[in-house]
């Protein structure tokens, strides 16, 4: 895994504190994966956002970490890659994560800052191993998206970085003319819809 993730703060030995600080509400967007673009907010994928509660994102960063090291934005990016980009953690709910899992010994941290990276310690795999159903459910509960709503989603978010241009490069009788487009464009959609 290449090192692309934010900062994190680990003692060799696992103790100490972790996670990105000092970002907003919106840190998650720009991440990986189809979304809006800049200024649309993050994580527009084929269902929208997944949310998902503290037991899924425990379970997921154990098994991929059963599959070998990683550092955090792996583990994000494996994620995504692996629901089809249902599935989006962000930083703020896999930082803390990975912690809660080096105070329990469970994992270890080796390598500091971007080169920080996550592996099961002896009873992490032991942990793995005894609740290999439970992992696996936790993948089990993300659907995937239908190639239908990927092609959908892709092709709006090719559409938004269009839009995005138009923000700053185009002018005035050009912004006229694409207002009057997409105007048209939601009134076809609307047509698809009601059919």
């Amino acid at each position: 895994m290449h090192g692309g993730n934010f900062p994190v703060r680990f003692h060799h030995d696992g103790s100490g504190h972790g996670g990105p600080r000092g970002f907003g509400p919106d840190f998650s967007a720009g991440f990986p994966g189809p979304g809006f673009g800049r200024g649309f907010g993050g994580g527009f994928g084929p269902r929208g956002p997944r949310r998902a509660n503290k037991g899924d994102i425990r379970s997921v960063i154990l098994s991929l970490l059963a599959d070998g090291p990683s550092n955090g934005y792996g583990l994000i990016k494996a994620i995504a890659e692996r629901t089809g980009g249902a599935w989006r953690p962000s930083p703020g709910s896999v930082y803390p994560t990975l912690q809660q899992l080096v105070d329990e010994e469970l994992i270890v941290s080796t390598g500091d800052g971007r080169k920080t990276e996550f592996d099961l310690t002896d009873a992490g795999r032991a942990h793995v191993a005894e609740r290999a159903a439970e992992l696996k459910s936790a993948w089990d509960a993300t659907p995937v998206p239908s190639e239908a709503s990927k092609t959908f989603f892709e092709s709006v978010g090719n559409l938004m970085g269009v839009v995005h241009q138009f923000r700053s490069a185009a002018t005035d009788e050009q912004k006229t003319a694409a207002a009057k487009q997409l105007d048209e464009t939601r009134k076809a959609l609307y047509r698809i819809l009601a059919e």
